[in-house]
Order: C-alpha cells, then sequence, then structure tokens
C-alpha cells in the first residue's frame, strides 16, 4: 500500500454492512464493505455494537414492506452502540455517548458496523443492560406501549385481551399492562402459560384448547398480535365503544360497526421520549429483556433463516453483535 492510498483509505473509510441489492429470500443478502456514512442534520453515527433482528426486517428483505424502500439498502432498525460523531443541530449526544434506539423511519441501516440514527429516535442506553439486550428492546416494546396506551388509550382498572403474548410484543405488553394497573388476560400456547403468567397476565387462556371468545366477555380492548381469524372473533369479546388495535393486519371495518367497536391497525413510531421512558423502567428493573438468538454481525443471513422458520430458534429477539460487550 502507497501512503497515497493509505491517505485516501483514511478520508473515505469503509465498514462491512448487510446488504440487499435485489429482494427476495435470505440468499439475496451481501455482506460486503460499504462507505462508512456520514451524519446528516439531527443525526448521529452511532458505532453499532448490537442491531436487534425482527420481523420487519425480513418483510423489507423480501420486498414485502409497507414502507417505501429503494435499492439497494442496509438492512436493520434496532441498534446499541456508542455514538461516534453528531451532525448539525444534535445537542442532546456527544462522541463516547451509549445509546440505543432505531436508525430512521424506514427502519434500515443497522446491520453494519455503523450506522447513521436519527437523534430523534435514540435515547441513552439503559444503564442496568448490555448493548445486546438494549437492542432487543426498541421496536417491540414501544410497539406494546403505543398499542396499549396510545391507541387502545387504556386506563388502570380496565380489561384488555392480549393475543400472542408470549412472542416479543406480548411479552412487553404483558408488563406494561400489569404496571399500569390493566386487568390482563393473555392467549398463549400450553407450553407458555406459566411464563406469561410470571410476566403479570392475570388470566392465561390457551388457545388450542380454549376458545377465548367463551372466556372473555366486555374487554375493554383487544391488542391483536396474531391477525387472521384471532383478529376475526376478536370483536365478539369486546364491549360496546371497546377497541381493537392491531400491530400485525387491517380490521374488518364493517365487522368492527356492526359489533359497535372501534378497530385500526397501526404502525410503531419510535420516539426519543418513549426510549427514556423505557428506559427509566428497565433501570429501575420494572421491564425484563428477553433475548433468544445472539449472533455474530457475520451470520445475519442465518437470523433471516429463522425468522423464515427454515432455522429452529429460542423464544426471545434475535440480536446480532458487532462489538462483543
Amino acid at each position: 500500500m502507497t501512503p497515497e492510498s493509505s491517505d485516501r483509505d483514511a478520508d473515505h473509510p469503509t465498514m462491512l454492512a448487510w446488504r440487499v441489492h435485489a429482494f427476495g429470500p435470505p440468499t439475496v443478502m451481501s455482506f460486503e464493505p460499504v462507505p462508512r456514512p456520514e451524519p446528516g442534520a439531527g443525526e448521529v453515527l452511532v458505532r453499532v455494537h448490537a442491531a436487534g433482528v425482527g420481523p420487519w426486517d425480513g418483510w423489507i428483505r423480501a420486498g414485502r414492506s409497507v414502507l417505501p424502500q429503494p435499492l439497494p439498502l442496509t438492512l436493520g432498525s434496532d441498534l446499541s452502540g456508542v455514538v461516534e460523531a453528531v451532525g448539525p443541530g444534535v445537542t442532546a449526544y456527544a462522541a463516547g455517548d451509549e445509546v440505543f434506539g432505531v436508525t430512521n423511519p424506514r427502519f434500515v441501516g443497522a446491520y453494519a458496523e455503523y450506522a447513521v440514527a436519527s437523534a430523534a429516535m435514540l435515547s441513552g442506553k439503559p444503564r442496568s443492560l448490555t448493548h445486546v439486550q438494549a437492542a432487543s428492546v426498541p421496536v417491540i416494546a414501544v410497539t406494546a406501549w403505543q398499542g396499549l396506551f396510545e391507541h387502545a388509550q387504556l386506563q388502570s382498572g380496565q380489561t384488555v385481551l392480549v393475543h400472542g403474548a408470549a412472542g416479543n410484543v406480548g411479552a412487553y405488553a404483558v408488563q406494561l399492562a400489569r404496571r399500569a394497573g390493566l386487568h390482563t388476560i393473555a392467549t398463549a400456547g400450553a407450553a407458555d402459560l406459566a411464563s406469561v403468567k410470571d410476566l403479570g397476565a392475570d388470566r392465561v387462556v390457551d388457545y388450542r384448547a380454549q376458545r377465548f371468545e367463551d372466556e372473555v366477555h366486555e374487554a375493554d380492548a383487544v391488542l391483536d398480535l396474531v391477525g387472521g381469524e384471532t383478529q376475526a372473533r376478536s370483536f365478539a369479546v369486546l364491549r360496546r365503544g371497546g377497541r381493537l388495535v392491531s400491530a400485525v393486519a387491517q380490521p374488518d371495518r364493517a365487522r368492527a360497526e356492526r359489533h359497535g367497536v372501534r378497530a385500526e391497525f397501526f404502525l410503531v413510531r419510535v420516539t426519543a421520549a418513549h426510549l427514556s421512558s423505557l428506559a427509566a423502567l428497565l433501570n429501575r428493573g420494572e421491564l425484563k429483556t428477553r433475548v433468544g438468538a445472539v449472533l455474530p454481525l457475520a451470520r445475519a443471513r442465518e437470523a433471516h433463516l429463522m425468522l423464515d422458520g427454515e432455522q429452529a430458534t429460542p423464544k426471545g429477539k434475535i440480536v446480532l453483535e458487532v462489538v462483543p460487550d
């Protein structure tokens, strides 16, 4: 290497990132060197220590995202790491700060050694968590929070039915509902009944052995994390004026009108305020994280095989470790 080429490398540093040049199965993912990004106005450059893997990453990779996703792109949204540099107008963070959150509203860019993230979608990393644990939190925990309190508008003493309570979003929903003083009924499989009860559900219904609509009546809200037939059957358990809120599929508006309830689908909107509130709860031990598989960044394709059900995975959030804790 000549001195001149060394200078060019220093002026234009590269990094490794998981790129998608064409939509498709996990085989379309390419681990390749790309230019290290620079933060723009309102952004920070994060040295990624860990990146969360979620179903939305698989939808983006496959071309099924509800958001426009121009190609090529770098996969990943959830992250935890250390601020490397800040862009114009950013005063909340400085180089060396530990942060966690989401990259941007398109949910891309985190499966990399460095990622640019919107400062408005970050918060200080919870002190009680490792980077791997922190990267497991943002999207799923904020989804649970917004579903319960901003869309269902639940208040202490009311009753909520949480479908898919053993899943990643559901586990946070049960914990947050308990903390808010809600009467929480949850559906889960037989193997998960005890763990969901331990998270704080007042009652757990085995969805395979019991019809939940025979067990639940006059609920104030349903948080649907399953969709399909489960969502369609859920209208019957709501009181008139109740709410069905889904994070997975648009509910049938005509069916909602017949039952005299409100029904909506929502996309999560991660903000610094949500993350800061969650970080405080995590630091006080009022919320528990649940990490499943932890893989090095270089094995992100394997993580997507897990997402697609082609490889077994333990319960909990899949996380890519970029810098070992």
